[in-house]
């Protein structure tokens, strides 16, 4: 067993090649080999959202206050409040981030295939944002 005492991990903010606006990512727990799981908070400021961008295993979000928008490439905009629970299967193309008044945080939990976890694409531009 091993404990990751909160606070034990530096706080960073996230680049901006990636994401748009004010990010915060804190460490939670990342398991050890064999398995492959990678967990963080993130904390969206208003208007702060992740690039487009997949993941070769899937993604879970668990909003944890809040509120934030979540959209799928061909989808609409949908949004997100603490409590709910957000599955993006492996490949789907897709943007998470604050409201444009609100910001949020969620709980990230990603796998790792072949070392990577994510692979990022284009910024969401302010039309695609702002769309709803």
């Amino acid at each position: 067993m091993k404990i990751n005492r909160a606070g034990s991990g530096a706080s960073s903010y996230a680049p901006a090649d990636s994401f748009s606006g004010q990010v915060r990512r804190d460490p939670l727990v990342n398991a050890e080999a064999p398995g492959r799981v990678a967990t963080g908070m993130v904390t969206f400021e208003p208007g702060a959202r992740t690039a487009w961008h997949t993941h070769p295993a899937g993604q879970i979000l668990i909003i944890v206050s809040g509120y934030g928008w979540v959209q799928v490439e061909g989808g609409s905009r949908q949004t997100v409040a603490p409590g709910d629970c957000v599955w993006f299967p492996a490949g789907e193309k897709h943007w998470h981030g604050a409201t444009a008044t609100t910001a949020m945080t969620h709980i990230a939990v990603t796998e790792f295939v072949d070392g990577s976890a994510v692979t990022w694409l284009e910024h969401v531009s302010d039309e695609q944002y702002n769309a709803g």
